[in-house]
């Protein structure tokens, strides 16, 4: 979905990626450090196939499901994983449609949103949450806007990152000529297999603000398998981010940000126009698009805050 000047690196960086395990990144059957909560593997099985993730906290607490973006994997939200299991929380981050081996399926049609909606239906399903918190960056947060009015009866709360509602969303890229500009990048992802796949893994690691150099390398890793980008490509190939206009009702936190160069001020502000219940827009002077990495202490801050909001 949106990307940032990170994201730009990624195409343009001619370094060489290291080779680096999850276990190297503090994610692993022990804590990386001192008391920090631990963070560990699980495997989802739904009818779509197994999705990969990472969990945290205790398995009776508040349940609590994120969503990453592009190019990030589960790990994107490590700091709000710790945050969260230390508060109380059970949370869980999934590895995407795409992202996971498990759920890699082959043609762009099988990556239009309605899929991954589903698939947070499924997971939920799979974990056993009748009720649960929904989180979710870039396209993480495209599928979260979406699955929280859908699946309202289940989504407690929604907390959405970066990226505005959907109806906003493609209102400005029809209407507004920053949007169209900050978009073109869209254009290239959208180039048919493998153009755009060979320049990205031509470059090497991106660098994203807040992400250590050993995550940008393991996120380019899993990238690198076989089949991996082009099934994440497929998301940009699939969508037009029309036809997803259900308001939502759940109480809503936006965390947005002045500096994003991939989103419009004007999807920003008219996000509220498609939020009927409790509604809140955080908007984060001098800080770009990866908001869960490059402001990783303010995002859990605010998270929790807002769940705490929420009558659980």
């Amino acid at each position: 979905m949106s990307i940032s000047p990170s994201r730009r690196d990624f195409i343009k960086l001619s370094t060489t990626a290291a080779v680096v395990g999850v276990a190297s990144l503090g994610i692993s059957g022990t804590a990386s450090a001192g008391d920090l909560p631990r963070i560990t593997p699980l495997k989802i099985p739904t009818p779509a196939g197994t999705f990969d993730a990472v969990a945290a906290g205790p398995r009776h607490g508040r349940k609590v499901l994120l969503l990453h973006g592009f190019p990030e994997f589960g790990i994107e939200w490590e700091h709000q994983l710790r945050a969260l299991a230390a508060a109380g929380y059970r949370a869980v981050a999934p590895d995407q449609r795409g992202y996971s081996p498990g759920v890699r399926p082959t043609g762009i049609e099988n990556y239009q949103l309605d899929h991954p909606v589903r698939d947070v239906r499924a997971i939920a399903d799979s974990l056993g949450w009748h009720s649960f918190d929904l989180v979710g960056h870039d396209w993480g947060a495209a599928v979260a806007w979406i699955a929280a009015a859908k699946y309202a009866r289940r989504v407690r709360s929604l907390t959405a990152v970066s990226v505005p509602h959907l109806g906003a969303f493609a209102e400005a890229l029809r209407t507004d000529p920053a949007q169209q500009k900050a978009s073109k990048y869209m254009n290239d992802f959208r180039a048919p297999t493998p153009i755009p796949e060979n320049t990205i893994l031509a470059s090497g690691p991106p660098k994203i603000p807040g992400a250590s150099p050993e995550k940008c390398a393991e996120y380019f890793r899993r990238l690198s398998e076989p089949g991996a980008l082009t099934a994440v490509l497929n998301w940009y190939r699939a969508n037009d981010f029309t036809g997803y206009e259900q308001r939502v009702t759940v109480p809503t936190l936006f965390i947005a940000s002045t500096k994003d160069p991939m989103v419009a001020p004007s999807g920003v502000a008219a996000t509220k126009n498609w939020v009927t219940g409790p509604y809140r827009l955080e908007n984060l002077a001098g800080i770009g698009h990866t908001i869960p990495e490059e402001a990783a202490e303010t995002t859990s801050a605010l998270l929790l805050a807002h769940l705490d909001s929420v009558c659980s």
